[in-house]
């Protein structure tokens, strides 16, 4: 039995062992009060429509996931996926099965003619509902892939429960406002790990994100001293065939076994895939390996139209390539070619755009033809435009010219992973839940929400820094801060609520999902998804200038700067405005960088600590520093050696919290004082919510991190029932532990963070060893970095 399934009270287990499943009664209430009704299950997205009951469904080992008789292998497989992922991420042990549900069970099945509320008929397919009532539930989708999604919520629902295996009585019915829910990942300008792309394939599913375009070729912006052959580019897909021995990329390509796998994960995910080759421009892997086809003689990333045999090879690699998908689309690019040549390059998409589409796909394009003929007059009529740019092609003027729009709008959504424009760090989380949704554009260009023409919106991942050092682990670092809240925003716009808090409450609470423990989750507290310094009261040694003072360095706007005087001890100090346990600072230089500079921390804002020393900086970066977690009200840039003959300039300072390990992970205790105040309470981030113990000493808390982890610190907030003493131990296999922090002497309930020498451990334990009062111990949080 996992940890999670002994966290359940005596009383359950005891029941389970009877049934496969129980319903708990809500508590005991006078006999003229009607029993509270359940409010909507916390899931990512929101659900849309929700009708409450009372009481709950808890599932057991001898629960099943049954699809009726009849049903599609599809169908089936999928019941197979919830059993195996609800052991992954509950410790539940649930069987598949084919027939009539009975008590206890899960029951899955495809009714088209169910009621699924108000959703537009074109996203139909995409809905479900999901009821739980008389001992057993339902999930009743439209289609395989509103079985999918259903599926998908009813696990969030499970993991977010309290104990980790139950649902609220009640039905849900829920659907999508739009039909792309997607993101973009330039591989082109830099390779990611096949086990990066289908865990990302995994998340997006889990959160119901239904699309991934991959940008599979592209090269550096500028080349170097106008000499393209010294460019970087690449072409990601490598090919059996002798006709294009060469094209693929050197460090790093995606064979045919790797995309299949790719494929696979998607349709299991619910997740359908847009492959990307751009063309005529961004097309420096095409002219390196053709040089004859590049205009310039092949000193250039653009295909000369001029030659129809640069239409042509278009054609062999779309020919080649094409049937490696299974999707409907495939996006030709086209963005940003020399409007010097508007003449070739409208016969090139005319040309390219119907070859396409013999092949058996739908064509995606980006949106260029304001900025290249004035609008879409003349162009093939019959594509998908992202609109990502107002002045290159706003989406009024697309849809006036007939074609349906994605938002992909770069003022709003681009992030160039640390670069000092577009979203450097990531888009704002925040601002995205409470300002956006999919029919905001900038400008006057915002339209009318569900436009028929609007299929939706496609944030992006640029990677233009091709020489920067920085791994796709950090940049999914960057994107995490907002995928949330871009997933909410896409599938039910407001119907999580306006509390961002509370929203990242449930991110945290259902996790991130199947199959992703490649990615780290940095939204394990409020502190990570938030950058803690902004609009905070900075100050600094100097200002070079009235226009460039401290506070430019924490307004979170990416065009302005604190720029000091032109002397090397300088300073930048930013007041947090309470002590917050932080482990993550990023500096994004102006071109007056530092060569060096000490990172400091401070408690009081007198005593100071270096955390880092930063020594040998060659030029302006947006430099992210990770160091143990420890506490600070007070943060320092301390300047030692200029880099420039100018001051030191930075367009931010970003610093992020600790982020909790322990977050949502199974827990155990020696003891709970009452059946409602169990040992998960303590990892569940809610503040108000607590485990007890019973009224000895000797008792202990202890959570599962799920995994070895490096960690060097904790934050314990307690309720009045507080320890007098107690040990913070770590253990790496559950069985020997060793103490990292004796506490003694504490006279007051509030919270005890904790630092210590950074360690290995997967187990971390509260051991009480003397009460504070006559009570037992009682912990509102036990959180550990």
């Amino acid at each position: 039995m996992t940890s999670k399934a002994m966290s359940l009270t005596g009383k359950a287990i005891c029941l389970l062992s009877i049934a496969a499943t129980t319903l708990v009664l809500p508590t005991a209430v006078p006999a003229h009060a009607a029993p509270p009704a359940n409010t909507a299950p916390p899931v990512l997205p929101a659900i849309q429509q929700w009708t409450g009951g009372s009481g709950r469904l808890v599932l057991g080992d001898q629960s099943r996931i049954v699809t009726p008789a009849g049903s599609t292998p599809q169908l089936q497989q999928l019941a197979g996926k919830v059993v195996s992922d609800a052991t992954e991420l509950t410790g539940l042990h649930l069987t598949a099965a084919t027939g009539t549900a009975a008590a206890g069970d899960v029951l899955l099945k495809i009714d088209p003619a169910a009621d699924f509320g108000a959703v537009l008929p074109a996203l139909k397919p995409e809905a479900y509902r999901i009821d739980v009532s008389g001992g057993k539930a339902t999930v009743t989708a439209a289609s395989q892939q509103g079985a999918i999604n259903g599926a998908t919520t009813l696990l969030q629902i499970v993991v977010g429960s309290a104990d980790h295996r139950s649902l609220p009585v009640g039905s849900a019915v829920d659907f999508p406002n739009y039909a792309v829910r997607g993101f973009m990942l330039d591989v082109g300008r830099r390779y990611f790990t096949p086990e990066f792309i289908r865990s990302y394939i995994k998340w997006m599913g889990y959160q119901k994100l239904n699309t991934l375009q991959i940008h599979l070729n592209d090269n550096e912006i500028v080349a170097p001293n106008g000499d393209w052959s010294q460019a970087k580019s690449a072409f990601r897909l490598q090919s059996d065939n002798p006709a294009f021995a060469g094209l693929a990329a050197t460090d790093g390509v995606y064979t045919r076994a790797d995309w299949d796998s790719f494929e696979d994960a998607a349709a299991a995910a619910g997740v359908t895939l847009v492959p990307e080759i751009d063309a005529p421009g961004h097309a420096r892997a095409f002219t390196k390996f053709k040089p004859e086809l590049g205009l310039n003689g092949g000193n250039s990333d653009h295909l000369d139209l001029s030659k129809p045999a640069s239409t042509d090879f278009m054609k062999s690699v779309y020919a080649e390539f094409t049937p490696w998908f299974r999707g409907p689309n495939v996006h030709i690019g086209a963005d940003e070619y020399d409007k010097a040549y508007v003449g070739q390059y409208k016969t090139y998409i005319n040309t390219i755009a119907p070859y396409v589409r013999s092949l058996g796909k739908q064509v995606s394009i980006w949106g260029s033809f304001s900025t290249m003929s004035g609008g879409g007059a003349g162009y093939d009529p019959d594509l998908t435009v992202n609109s990502w740019n107002n002045g290159w092609y706003g989406p009024k003027k697309a849809i006036a010219d007939g074609y349906d729009v994605i938002n992909s709008n770069d003022n709003q959504l681009y992030v160039v992973p640390f670069a000092n424009y577009y979203h450097g760090q990531g888009l704002d989380g925040q601002w995205i839940f409470n300002s956006w949704e999919p029919h905001v554009f900038p400008g006057d260009q915002t339209l009318a929400k569900q436009d028929p023409h609007l299929l939706g919106a496609m944030p992006a991942v640029w990677n233009d820094l091709v020489r920067a050092n920085y791994t796709e682990l950090q940049v999914h670092g960057l994107v995490e801060k907002s995928f949330p809240a871009l997933a909410q925003k896409m599938w039910s716009g407001t119907k999580a609520g306006t509390d961002y808090q509370a929203f990242l409450n449930t991110t945290r609470a259902v996790g991130q999902g199947p199959g992703t423990a490649y990615l780290p989750d940095t939204l394990g507290s409020n502190d990570v998804a938030s950058d803690l310094a902004r609009g905070r009261t900075t100050t600094a040694s100097s200002t070079e200038a009235a226009a460039l003072q401290a506070s430019n360095a924490t307004d979170g706007l990416p065009d302005t700067r604190w720029g000091s005087k032109y002397t090397d001890d300088q300073w930048l100090q930013v007041d947090l405005g309470s002590v917050r346990r932080i482990s993550t600072a990023t500096l994004t230089w102006e071109a007056a960088y530092a060569k060096e500079y000490d990172l400091q921390v401070s408690t009081d804002g007198t005593t100071w600590t270096t955390v880092s020393q930063r020594r040998g900086l060659t030029g302006p970066t947006a430099d992210q520093i990770t160091f143990p977690a420890t506490d600070a009200r007070y943060v320092r840039m301390q300047g030692i050696k200029r880099g420039t003959a100018y001051g030191y300039s930075l367009y931010g300072i970003d610093v992020r919290g600790a982020s909790d390990l322990a977050a949502g992970k199974p827990a155990t205790a020696s003891s709970s004082e009452t059946p409602w105040l169990t040992p998960e309470l303590a990892f569940d981030n809610n503040g108000t919510t607590r485990w007890s113990s019973e009224r000895t000493d000797d008792q202990w808390l202890q959570v599962d991190l799920g995994s070895p982890r490096t960690v060097s610190g904790a934050s314990l907030t307690w309720e009045a029932a507080y320890a007098k003493d107690y040990d913070l131990q770590v253990s790496t296999d559950g069985t020997t532990w060793t103490t990292v922090s004796q506490q003694r002497g504490h006279t007051a309930a509030g919270t005890n963070n904790l630092t210590f020498t950074p360690t290995d451990a997967r187990y971390v334990r509260m051991q009480g060893i003397k009460r504070g009062t006559g009570y037992g111990y009682s912990l509102y949080s036990l959180r550990v970095s």
